[in-house]
Formats: structure tokens, C-alpha cells, sequence
């Protein structure tokens, strides 16, 4: 007879609600910046407004037939951001711009992408098999924008695009993926061998010399980021998502204390090394300073315009439309955040915060519930990839930490990182559908016991023999 766990609820109805909320938030927002320019309700209007209505609920559609168990809060949160993001960055577009209906393009594209991987993506273990070749897709993506010929050389100080006909992509995006993938079956593969005994120093158990290759590895990749594509944030971005992974394969804070002092060290170096990242760091240090203002290359211009704008939104905001938020340099990309706090004013900044800090939990708990080393860790790679994104973002922002070139997720305009997080939002869900699915616990016979992956995994109920 079969023995099976308590079925859950898929909690597909529940989605429903939220996204009908969700999208509520990003066509009212979008009606607001309409009113604004006396274009309310006009076809542009309800043309966009459809086209997000319906790639969310064929998105809703397709968790009902092929990931029915998972978790019910993620889309909505991720449609509510994209629509608030759209908004914005419609609000902002000048006299014959189109950046609003091209990021409205690539959300189309990234939700039509996120919608195959959970379609044709069984099971998030199958990706445990492509460890090593995601390690060399990884190095192949961080290795294009150098390449003389797809190269679109340096912009703003950074080569990290590569040139696809008329547009431009950031392979590096995709790469944060695979590297997620790779740490994840690395990691869980050979987790016995990392937690092999060194040197104890206080209550630190530190790991032999010889186990540390990974680690750094992952360093020497995020300083060659750093160094050849001028890139700081993308190198943060790496080193940071490997070492809360193998943080979590081994839960020693040795390796944390081991990856922040090369962080720092890397850092530091580079700041008395390259121009760039010491430009960087001054703007941050003395932002207010004449001179550090005023500089045309590495100034703090556009970090000061950020605070003020911000600053003048007040407790809540000057409302969308009303403020003045493209007189910051980028205000749709890079300070999309501050163009937000100045419209919204802090608490709809907060409310913005609070929605990313419910989708990194929800992200987190699908890793806790998952019953495989594999899928938790990709889990809470690709959740902290996230996390980390909007905070060093947010943190630039408020000038908490030097200022980055990284995007905020879902909100800012770039098609590479829409698409990237899109699909991070496909594999989260496959990976919580499993997590929340029921367990089939009937014993397997005795020559399919030693079988990889052939327990825990969702299943519908059946009937008894």
C-alpha cells in the first residue's frame, strides 16, 4: 500500500488573488504617470497594461499544469516590482525615447524564457548533471565581452557588453546563474572533503590550505572581473554569492571570515591599483566635497543629485509624475531606486524593500524545504544572488558603500538583467514545488534502493493497490 506524506494545498487560488493585486500595483502606477501627462487610459495605456496582464496569467497558467505545489507568493511579488518598474521607467522616457517599451519587450521575453525553463524543466536535480559544464559556460559568458568583434568595448567605464545586431547584452547576468549551478553540484558533491579538519584558532575551525582551491578560485575569478572587464559590482556579486554557498554546504564561519578578508584585501589592493575602483571609493568618502563633485569622471554628481531628489520626496513623496527625478544622471537604470524614493517618499520606498525582502524569504524557505543538498543550496545561491544585487544596489544608492554599476532587480531598465532574474524566478518555483509537493514514502525494492534521486520527489496521491 502506498504510504504518502500529508498532500498539501497547491495555493494556486491564493496566486491568483495576489497577482491580481500584484497587477493592480503596476497598471494603477502606470495609470498615475498617464495622468500626469494627460495621456490616461489612452491605447498605449491599455496596450501595455494587457500585455502584462496576460504573460502574468499565462505565467499563473502554466504553475497550475506543470508546478501546481509551488510556493503562491513569488510571481506576485515579482509582477508587482516588474509593473512598478515599467511604470517608473515610462514616467522617465523623453519626447521619442522608447526605453519604456523596450524593457516592456524584454519582460515579455524574460517571462515567455522563465515560463519554459518551468515547462520543460522536470525536476531542478537534472541540472546537478551540467556541474561542469556550467562552471565552462560560465567562463565562456565572462570571457565574450573581451572578444574583439561581438566586444561592445568599454561603456561607462565597463566591458561588460557584448553586441547582438542593434542591441547590446551583459553575458555576466546569465553568468551569476551557471556559477549557481556550479557551486551548488560542486559543493554538494564534495561537502565531506571541504569539512575535512585544519588548524583550530579560538573557537574557529579553519580548513587545511590544500581544501581552500575553491575558494580561491572564486576569488581569482571576481579580481579578474574586476581587472579586465572594470566591473565591481559583477565582481562583488561572485565572490559574495560563493561564500555564503559553501557557508551554507559547511555551516563554519571560518570560510566567511576567510572570504571577507580576501574580499577586503582584494579591495584594497585595487583601490591603490586601478583608477577606477579608487575614483569610486573617493566618491563615496568625500561626496560632498567641491572638487569630488564636480569631477567629470568619478564624481559623486549623480550620488548627491540621488539624495537630494530623495530627500525632497519626504515621508511620501511628491507623487508619480510630480517629482524631478531625471535631473539624476540614469535615473531609469542605475538610480531607479532614488527616482522611486523621491515619488514615492519613504514609505513607499519602504513598501518597495519590503516586497524584495518577501521574495528573498520565500526564496529561503523553499531551500529549507527541499530535501536534497543540491536544490537547497542552488536555492539560497540564487536567492542571495538577489539579495545581494538590491543591497549593493540600495546601499550605492544611499551612499552606504561605493556606488556600483549593477542593476536593481526587476525594477531598472536592461533587458540581460531582466531576463537573468526572470529565469532565477523560473527555478525558484520549480525548486518550492518540490519542496512543498507531497513525498511518496513507500519503500522502493530492494534493486532501485541505491537508485540516484528516486525518493522525494513530488507525486500525485494514488490509489491503493
Amino acid at each position: 500500500m502506498s504510504q504518502l506524506s500529508t498532500i498539501p494545498k497547491p495555493r494556486r487560488n491564493v496566486e491568483l488573488l495576489l497577482l491580481a493585486l500584484a497587477l493592480a500595483v503596476g497598471v494603477g502606477a502606470n495609470m498615475m504617470v498617464g495622468v500626469d501627462k494627460a495621456k490616461a487610459f489612452d491605447s498605449d495605456f491599455w496596450f501595455q497594461s494587457s500585455l502584462l496582464a496576460v504573460a502574468a496569467l499565462a505565467f499563473h497558467l502554466v504553475l497550475r499544469i506543470r508546478a501546481k505545489y509551488a510556493d503562491p507568493v513569488i510571481l506576485p511579488l515579482v509582477v508587482a516590482l516588474n509593473g512598478l518598474g515599467l511604470a517608473m521607467i515610462h514616467r522617465l522616457d523623453a519626447p521619442g525615447d522608447d526605453t519604456g517599451n523596450n524593457q516592456l519587450r524584454w519582460t515579455l521575453i524574460a517571462m515567455a524564457v522563465a515560463i519554459a525553463v518551468i515547462w520543460f524543466l522536470k525536476d531542478h536535480r537534472m541540472l546537478r548533471r551540467f556541474t561542469y559544464i556550467s562552471l565552462a559556460v560560465s567562463a565562456l559568458l565572462l570571457i565574450l565581452p573581451l572578444v574583439p568583434g561581438i566586444s561592445a568595448g568599454e561603456i561607462l567605464g565597463a566591458r561588460v557588453w557584448i553586441r547582438l545586431g542593434p542591441m547590446t547584452f551583459q553575458p555576466g547576468e546569465i553568468a551569476k546563474i551557471t556559477l549557481a549551478i556550479f557551486f551548488a553540484g560542486y559543493l554538494s558533491s564534495n561537502r565531506d572533503l571541504i569539512l575535512l579538519a585544519g588548524r583550530k584558532i579560538g573557537p574557529l575551525q579553519f580548513p587545511r590550505f590544500k581544501d581552500m582551491g575553491p575558494m580561491i578560485t572564486a576569488w581569482l575569478v571576481s579580481i579578474g572581473v574586476l581587472i579586465f572587464q572594470r566591473d565591481l559590482g559583477s565582481s562583488v556579486l561572485f565572490f559574495g554569492l560563493f561564500i555564503v554557498m559553501i557557508y551554507v554546504a559547511t555551516s563554519r564561519i571560518s570560510w566567511v571570515v576567510i572570504g571577507v578578508a580576501l574580499l577586503v584585501g582584494g579591495g584594497f589592493v585595487a583601490s591603490k591599483v586601478f583608477s577606477h575602483v579608487g575614483l569610486r571609493i573617493d566618491g563615496w568618502l568625500n561626496a560632498f566635497t567641491e572638487e569630488v563633485y564636480g569631477r567629470q569622471f568619478g564624481g559623486s554628481y549623480q550620488i548627491v543629485e540621488g539624495l537630494f531628489g530623495m530627500a525632497s520626496g519626504g515621508l511620501v513623496g511628491t507623487g508619480l509624475g510630480q517629482g524631478r527625478p531625471n535631473l539624476v544622471p540614469f535615473a531609469n537604470s542605475d538610480m531607479i531606486i532614488a527616482s522611486l524614493g523621491e515619488e514615492l517618499g519613504l514609505i513607499g520606498l519602504f513598501a518597495v524593500v519590503m516586497m524584495y525582502l518577501l521574495l528573498f524569504t520565500r526564496g529561503f524557505r523553499a531551500a529549507l524545504g527541499t530535501r536534497d543538498a543540491f536544490g537547497k543550496l542552488l536555492a539560497c545561491g540564487l536567492s542571495f544572488a538577489v539579495a545581494l544585487q538590491c543591497f549593493v544596489v540600495i546601499g550605492g544608492v544611499t551612499r552606504l558603500i561605493p556606488l556600483t554599476g549593477l542593476t536593481t532587480p526587476f525594477l531598472a531598465a536592461g533587458g540581460s538583467s531582466l531576463l537573468a532574474n526572470w529565469i532565477i524566478v523560473g527555478l525558484l518555483l520549480m525548486i518550492s514545488h518540490t519542496a512543498r509537493g507531497p513525498v511518496d514514502t513507500t519503500p522502493l525494492p530492494p534493486s532501485d534502493e541505491t537508485a540516484p534521486d528516486a525518493t522525494n520527489k513530488p507525486t500525485e496521491a494514488v490509489k491503493p493497490l
